[in-house]
C-alpha cells in the first residue's frame, strides 16, 4: 500500500499508539489500514467414491491438480463461496456433507476452508479456471502434481477419515520455515 484510500496521500508503515503490529498509516489524516487474512473456499467433491480435481489454467501452479477452492467475495457465507468455486471451477453442483478442513497459512496471510461435499450428479466440466476436471480412485490421486499443500493435506486427511469412516472437522497449519542465514 502506498496511499490512504481515505484522502489520497502517502502511508507509512509503523505501530499505531496503543497497538501492537506493524500497520499502514496515512502520514496527514492518521487513517489507520488494517489488513487481514483472506479465506479460500473450496470443497473435496466426491461421487462413488471418487475424488473430483480440477488441473488449473492459472498462475499460480498452471497446469497442476487442485480441489476446487477460491478466494471468498464480499456478502458472501464460506459455503457459498465453497459452492460457487465448486460450479465455477469444476461446472459441479453439490451438495455440502460439513465442513472439514480449517487450515491457517500465515505465511502468506491465508486461512484455507473446505468442505466435504457429493456431487449431485456426474455431470462436470471444465471451467474458466480450469484446463481439465477428472475423478480420481483415492488411490489414483495424482499427489506428486498437486498444486498446494493445504490441498495435499485435506486429501491425506480425507483418505485417513474414508478408513475410520470417520470425518471429523480438522484444524491444521501450514506454516513457512526459513532456513537461517548460511544453510
Amino acid at each position: 500500500m502506498k496511499y490512504c484510500s481515505t484522502c489520497g496521500h502517502p502511508v507509512e508503515q509503523r505501530v499505531p499508539e496503543g497497538d501492537n503490529r506493524h500497520r499502514y498509516v496515512c502520514i496527514s489524516c492518521e487513517t489507520i489500514h488494517y489488513q487481514n487474512p483472506r479465506i479460500v473456499a473450496g470443497t473435496v467433491p466426491i461421487w462413488q467414491g471418487q475424488v473430483l480435481l480440477c488441473r488449473r489454467a492459472i498462475e499460480p501452479r498452471y497446469g497442476y491438480w487442485t480441489l476446487p477452492a477460491g478466494f471468498m467475495e464480499n456478502s458472501e457465507t464460506t459455503l457459498e463461496a465453497a459452492t460457487r468455486e465448486t460450479w465455477e471451477e469444476a461446472l459441479a453442483e453439490v451438495t455440502v456433507d460439513n465442513l472439514y478442513t480449517i487450515i491457517h497459512v500465515p505465511h502468506i496471510d491465508q486461512v484455507h476452508m473446505f468442505y466435504r461435499a457429493t456431487l449431485t450428479s456426474e455431470n462436470f466440466g471444465a471451467g474458466q479456471e480450469s484446463l481439465e476436471t477428472r475423478l480420481f480412485a483415492l488411490e489414483d490421486i495424482p499427489w506428486d502434481e498437486l498444486s498446494f499443500p493445504t490441498v495435499r493435506r485435506t486429501l491425506e486427511l480425507y483418505l485417513e477419515d474414508v478408513h475410520k469412516e470417520h470425518f471429523p472437522v480438522h484444524v491444521d497449519d501450514i506454516r513457512y520455515r526459513m532456513k537461517p542465514v548460511g544453510q
